[in-house]
């Protein structure tokens, strides 16, 4: 079992199980996340991808082994994380704004809005607002900001919500499917913005995904959840008919269409099957 250098690795994993009740998600995983990768997490649905995430956090105890985060217990390590959940749903009638928005995630652990008035002024409210501001421009929703939030696109929703996790400057950020629901245009769209903040902001990025295709192209690694057991590394060395069917411990087929899209086929998925990535 290698070592993990922390000067290099945001996420080591060591031997890691999880279990819930009497149901093993997990174990003997041993995965290693670079600083500054892009990493996508995939596999069929109920493989414990979310779970990952939540070892990410410390929302989740291993049954056994260890988890370390920039070299740090998860609980330590949280003010470094950004998050992302799995999407949100605005009602047309939500009339927070955008702005207002990720400024929750700035100072949303305390009591209310920020005092309009009091403070507007003070030395400490203007930084909040210049981070506001910069975290806004760097996902490209300055214009919409002032618009309450019910009344955005998907996609403009979904680029507040990715400032919102970015807002505290965060050197990991976790995205559990922020892809889900939205049409092709604004998955591409989003998928570039990811992949810009990772590599122009040195953020390393941990993305949940229901369908890798989307980020394929962004991608430095994934990890593959199946059977109990994990794979990492290059999309094109993990993604294999080879590997997948050591996974699952059954044949397994993967193709790649004219147009390069992979598609996994023959795994036993109870949900369906499964192109990639197919369910999440």
């Amino acid at each position: 079992m290698t070592t993990p250098d922390h000067h290099r690795t945001a996420i080591s994993w060591r031997n890691a199980a999880v279990t819930i009740g009497d149901r093993r998600i997990f174990s003997n995983v041993d995965l290693d996340v670079p600083i500054g990768a892009f990493v996508a997490v995939l596999g069929p649905n109920g493989v414990g991808k979310s779970t990952l995430v939540n070892t990410i956090l410390g929302l989740r105890d291993l049954a056994h082994g260890t988890i370390a985060v920039f070299g740090e217990r998860p609980d330590v390590a949280r003010p470094m994380v950004g998050f992302l959940p799995q999407r949100h749903h605005f009602d047309a009638s939500a009339r927070i704004s955008g702005r207002d928005l990720v400024r929750l995630g700035l100072d949303g652990d305390r009591f209310g809005m920020p005092v309009p008035f009091a403070a507007k002024f003070s030395s400490r409210e203007r930084a909040a607002r210049a981070q506001v501001e910069a975290v806004l421009e760097q996902v490209g929703a300055t214009a919409y900001a002032d618009r309450a939030i019910g009344a955005c696109s998907g996609g403009e929703q979904q680029r507040l919500l990715i400032a919102q996790a970015l807002v505290r400057r965060p050197r990991l950020l976790v995205l559990d499917e922020p892809l889900d629901s939205l049409d092709l245009p604004n998955q591409a769209a989003v998928a570039e913005l990811i992949a810009n903040i990772s590599r122009d902001h040195g953020v390393t990025v941990v993305l949940v995904a229901h369908d890798v295709n989307p980020i394929l192209a962004h991608l430095s690694q994934v990890i593959y959840l199946a059977h109990g057991g994990a794979l990492a590394g290059p999309p094109a060395d993990v993604i294999t008919s080879e590997n997948l069917s050591a996974l699952y411990d059954t044949p397994v087929d993967v193709l790649t269409t004219s147009t390069g899209r992979l598609v996994v086929v023959g795994q036993p998925d109870a949900h369906g099957g499964h192109h990639h990535g197919g369910h999440g």
